[in-house]
């Protein structure tokens, strides 16, 4: 009987596990990347209330290959804890994936510099991620376990989410390279074409002047 009771429990706890993977799995698919214009320098600031918290997430410069040459620097991205140390930085970058671990809790600044003139769209997307240990359990006696396995689901979740919002920006900067030289390409078979006319054209009087030049000449 006891055994049986604790089966029913654990498929309850199991059934609970997927209801909640579900729950935020709805809610986390319509979080949206936020967009940011960098003329300079721009930073986007997030608080993160535990010590030790996950912080993890990834930008992309949707405009890149599009007004980029070969000789842009790129874009440098500077994540800077409370205390004012840089935990984290790139340099000359499209684009890339970040994640540490909070030295502390408080407001972290993350930047975008752009050493070059023209303003770049950057897509960012950024998560705080928290599990609780052993500590937390000790200290809270109303944490139970479960609750650790749910947040442990949620941040799996969280992580796939954030591969998604990735995977998009890189595609909708591609659709965006495609976009773009699909018009050059256009652009420059109609000036192909339009350069030809004039070259015919200009062949076509060339040789009309020198028929009459040949015919007044044979007429003196």
């Amino acid at each position: 009987m006891e055994r049986g009771e604790r089966k029913r429990g654990s498929k309850l706890r199991i059934y609970a596990l997927l209801l909640v993977g579900l729950l935020l799995l709805s809610f986390v698919r319509d979080l949206s990347a936020l967009s940011v214009t960098v003329n300079d320098v721009e930073c986007v600031y997030e608080y993160v209330i535990y010590e030790g918290d996950s912080v993890s997430g990834n930008f992309v410069v949707v405009d890149h290959d599009i007004f980029w040459s070969s000789d842009h620097p790129g874009i440098d991205f500077t994540a800077t804890s409370p205390a004012g140390n840089v935990v984290h930085t790139l340099k000359g970058t499209s684009g890339d994936k970040f994640e540490f671990k909070a030295p502390r809790s408080g407001m972290y600044k993350f930047c975008f510099h752009n050493p070059h003139s023209t303003p770049e769209t950057v897509s960012f997307y950024i998560h705080v991620g928290h599990i609780p240990n052993e500590h937390d359990l000790a200290k809270d006696e109303h944490l139970d376990p479960i609750n650790v396995k749910i947040a442990e689901l949620r941040e799996a979740l969280e992580s796939v989410i954030s591969e998604q919002k990735y995977l998009k920006a890189r595609d909708a900067r591609h659709r965006r390279t495609n976009e773009s030289t699909r018009k050059r390409v256009v652009l420059y078979t109609l000036g192909e074409y339009i350069l030809l006319a004039l070259s015919s054209a200009l062949q076509v009087v060339y040789i009309r002047r020198l028929f009459s030049k040949s015919v007044a000449y044979n007429r003196v």
